[in-house]
């Protein structure tokens, strides 16, 4: 319920936003006016607030698949906050991706970052540690075992976030990804030897 609930709010946020061109601009991660005008609350806006229709639900579908396992095995880790926990995560998530993106571009007044991509990105690599063999298609064609998966993602964003060749905020992708590994061995100790085991038992190709 709680993933339902995220993904309604987003799809809300985002639509009403794109009617209102003022407040869609000044919800943007915009580094320039959160260093000069102290506009904090964009590190989190941004993450509600989609460029269209295809960055949405790219966003939303893949969020939809991942967090609802992730909430779960919060949930049965804590003692019944998981879903607290959860909401936690997802906003820090959104919050501390964008953090490298402010140092870096807080200078150029003419850039700006939008999606939950950094958020949705810890979801999904929290996910892989708890089901590390567990494959993941990506177009609905290839499917790839979550952790070599996870090992590409990470080699890819770094190395697009280093070049900056296109638009994408790859450097969100990145620390989103990271931190939701870090915030999952954090809460849950336990997921890193049933993650090690996880691997150890996998045969690929059976």
């Amino acid at each position: 319920m709680t993933t339902i609930i995220i993904i309604v709010i987003t799809v809300i946020v985002t639509i009403y936003a794109w009617r209102q061109p003022h407040l869609y601009q000044n919800w943007m991660m915009n580094p320039y006016a959160v260093s000069t005008r102290k506009q904090y609350y964009r590190f989190l806006t941004s993450g509600f607030i989609h460029i269209n229709y295809m960055h949405l639900g790219f966003n939303m579908l893949t969020f939809y698949f991942f967090a609802g396992r992730v909430e779960s095995e919060f949930n049965y880790g804590s003692n019944g906050n998981g879903t607290l926990l959860f909401v936690i995560f997802y906003l820090a998530a959104i919050i501390i991706s964008e953090i490298p993106t402010f140092f870096k571009n807080r200078n150029k007044p003419q850039y700006n970052s939008l999606g939950a991509s950094g958020g949705v990105a810890a979801v999904v690599f929290s996910s892989i540690l708890y089901s590390p063999t567990v494959e993941i298609c990506l177009y609905l064609a290839i499917c790839i075992p979550g952790f070599i998966l996870g090992i590409l993602y990470l080699i890819y964003s770094y190395y697009m976030g280093r070049k900056q060749m296109d638009n994408i905020n790859h450097d969100a992708h990145l620390y989103g990804a990271l931190f939701g590994i870090v915030f999952t061995l954090v809460i849950d100790p336990n997921v890193l030897p049933a993650f090690v085991e996880q691997l150890s038992g996998y045969v690929p190709f059976r």
